[in-house]
């Protein structure tokens, strides 16, 4: 009997002459430290607690974050984690081909290339100088398997460090994609040069691109669409608007526009805004979303009269956004989070504590950082609370305490001292409670799906968990609600936002809703905006009785039965035929988000683009590098993103964070940045930019 050991499922194969026996083998697979064993062929992942089916081979293409048929990848293994399961899988894959090429005949590989362009092929085994500087390994001790895996991972780390590439760029799926790609080609395969990029293949892909935008265009028609002006401004005072369009199927970056010189142009902006409306047809457009930046009285007067179906609406998030930083700036608040931050930065700034703390915590974090400070202050809260218990075990632990290099810093006495303070945790339990609705109400508006007939709720609910948690303690509760009230009279509330509220099914039936009848005279006019003739009006009395009533179709169990499970937009458009005016009234209204999109700026690349040294043809590039990146983006921050996954939270530490640098930096920028503009002195990717053509408000998603 022979005996077979399969590296990527776990189980020993006996091959005898009665046929297989397989048995599972698993202390000798190092993955089952990564998961719980349940009953029958289920495992249960240790960092993302998802339950799979399939044993641990299923895990390992879990914890890989490799694109796999049926296996979603884990939104919270850590890398080192992720490189140790890919270079089983890979290690697993190679000993497969090893045994293939020993069956089959080689095969000599042709390259696509000319004969013309043959002889640039004889260079190829002369040194690049980054091959003369960083010489291929060879290990004579290794397989060849080992080595080939070893130079392919050190080329493309040198690629990445050469070129300053951000290394989290490693994550995208298209980075896996391209790597199997470039693997099925085979030997001699060369890449697509600099000018084929170009020229060839951006134009390609630009194309697509835009091919997807048309088929979007088919549905404004029914379900309208709304435009987003997003503002920047560096520290050099250069100001942007990127401008985006949205509708129910996906948003879509469109362009932008370099208005530097500009901001004292009264006139500039409503043309701009003119030619904006004209490129995707006024008719359209339900409601143009501006932060508060931008929101300036010319402006939105200039629309409202010219265009008189149109809505001007703040951004949602920035608007929540600003609640939050306002909550943070309390003092007792304040005081909290600079003491939760004290523990943080001497974790995060002594590697021994941090590898402490990591095995204490079972290699989770104690810190998130968030799409904007505030909510990194408030999420950090929340894990800090969550780790209570073990960092107050990690801090009192012999480890710890007989360590001579930090355990008797001040900084390590003034750590157990917060951790010890009662007072300290009751204030991180109440930021804990009073900011996870609004949290809450920033992830179901941040997420780039219609929200619009859900925002008047989830703040009306949000302001009522905070009475209700305050309830004995009024001083409290009216610093908070003043907080809120006052964002949410001058920038947050719209008559659009009440009209969605009365016009979802899930709202208008039901019986514990107590705002109806406040919000039914903005909804009035609202409708008397979109339906401006009495023509159009004519039977919209009877068509909002038969909804209110639940009359007719309205009322079918069908109907009632897809109120929590379809979209507004989606139910109207199935059960709302018995009032066709207000049924193509409530999609069109139904169907528009309240945010800008939460996606990673691209900031470096519009300064390049609007930079007064760039001819017209450079520009005409980097406007379509800008286009093609954003939408990507755009289109799989969607799709790759788990239902476990918090879409305020960004994947990575930022560890220039007021959470972990323990001294102020006039620039905070991450430490990629930092590299890049302390070699050439031209990258400008800070998280966060003064507003100073726009306003001193941070803005919100930088």
């Amino acid at each position: 009997m022979f005996a077979d050991f399969d590296l990527l499922s776990g189980f020993i194969k006996y091959r005898g002459r009665k046929g297989i026996c397989i048995a599972m083998v698993r202390e000798k697979d190092v993955c089952w430290e990564y998961a719980d064993k349940l009953d029958g062929n289920k495992v249960r992942c240790k960092f993302c607690s998802r339950i799979l089916n399939g044993g641990i081979s299923r895990l390992k293409h879990h914890l890989s974050r490799i694109p796999s048929k049926g296996v979603n990848p884990c939104s919270k293994v850590r890398d080192d984690v992720t490189d140790k399961v890919r270079a089983i899988i890979a290690s697993k894959d190679d000993g497969k081909e090893n045994s293939i090429a020993k069956k089959q005949k080689p095969v000599e590989a042709k390259s696509p290339v000319n004969s013309s362009a043959s002889k640039s092929l004889i260079s190829m085994d002369t040194p690049s100088p980054i091959a003369k500087i960083f010489p291929p390994l060879t290990m004579v001790t290794s397989s060849p398997a080992t080595n080939d895996q070893e130079n392919a991972d050190r080329s493309i780390a040198l690629f990445f460090f050469e070129n300053k590439l951000d290394i989290s760029a490693a994550r995208s799926l298209s980075y896996q994609l391209m790597i199997d790609a470039v693997g099925k080609c085979g030997i001699g395969f060369r890449g697509p040069s600099t000018e084929t990029l170009k020229t060839i293949w951006l134009e390609r892909i630009k194309s697509e691109v835009s091919l997807q935008t048309k088929d979007i265009e088919k549905e404004w028609a029914t379900t309208g669409c709304t435009i987003i002006a997003e503002t920047w401004t560096d520290n050099k005072s250069k100001a942007l608007i990127n401008f985006f369009v949205s509708s129910p199927s996906r948003t879509f970056f469109h362009k932008s526009v370099d208005v530097s010189s500009h901001h004292k142009n009264i006139k500039f902006y409503p043309d701009l805004f003119d030619s904006i409306l004209q490129d995707f047809g006024p008719e359209n457009v339900v409601q143009i979303i501006v932060d508060n930046n931008l929101n300036c009285i010319g402006l939105s007067n200039h629309l409202l009269q010219n265009y008189g179906t149109m809505f001007m609406s703040p951004c949602a998030s920035h608007c929540v956004n600003a609640i939050l930083e306002e909550f943070s700036k309390v003092d007792w608040v304040n005081r909290c989070i600079f003491q939760a931050q004290a523990i943080s930065k001497f974790v995060y700034n002594n590697s021994g504590v941090l590898d402490l703390m990591k095995k204490f915590t079972g290699g989770q974090e104690i810190i998130k950082t968030g799409i904007t400070k505030p909510v990194s202050n408030f999420l950090s809260l929340q894990s800090i609370l969550k780790q209570r218990s073990r960092l107050k075990h990690m801090f009192n632990s012999p480890e710890f305490s007989s360590n001579p290099v930090y355990a008797n810093k001040s900084q390590s006495i003034n750590c157990i001292e917060i951790l010890d303070d009662g007072e300290f945790w009751r204030a991180v339990e109440e930021c804990v409670a009073f900011s996870e609705p609004f949290l809450k109400v920033l992830r179901e508006v941040s997420g780039g799906k219609p929200a619009m007939g859900y925002i008047y709720e989830l703040m009306t609910r949000a302001k009522e968990s905070i009475r209700t948690y305050y309830i004995m303690d009024e001083i409290k509760c009216k610093t908070f609600l003043d907080i809120v009230d006052k964002n949410w009279h001058n920038h947050l509330h719209s008559p659009l936002h009440a009209a969605a509220a009365f016009l979802n099914p899930s709202i208008q039936y039901n019986p514990e809703i107590k705002f109806l009848r406040s919000i039914k005279e903005d909804f009035l006019r609202v409708l008397e905006k979109l339906l401006p003739t009495p023509e159009l009006r004519r039977d919209i009395t009877n068509q909002i009785l038969l909804f209110t009533r639940a009359t007719g179709m309205f009322g079918c169990n069908l109907a009632k039965e897809a109120i929590d499970t379809v979209s507004p937009g989606l139910w109207w458009e199935q059960y709302g035929d018995a009032a066709p005016m207000l049924q193509r009234v409530a999609i069109r209204i139904l169907s528009q988000v309240c945010s800008t999109p939460t996606v990673e700026k691209q900031w470096n690349t519009f300064k390049q683009i609007h930079s007064e040294k760039r001819n017209k043809i450079d520009k005409e590039t980097l406007n379509d590098l800008a286009y093609i990146s954003y939408n990507l983006k755009l289109s799989r921050s969607t799709k790759s993103k788990s239902p476990e996954s918090d879409p305020l939270q960004l994947d990575d530490i930022d560890m220039t964070s007021e959470w972990v640098e323990e001294a102020e930096s006039s620039s905070p920028t991450q430490w990629l940045d930092r590299f890049g503009s302390a070699l050439d002195g031209s990258d400008l990717n800070t998280r966060q930019f003064s507003a100073a053509i726009f306003g001193s408000a941070d803005l919100f998603g930088l």
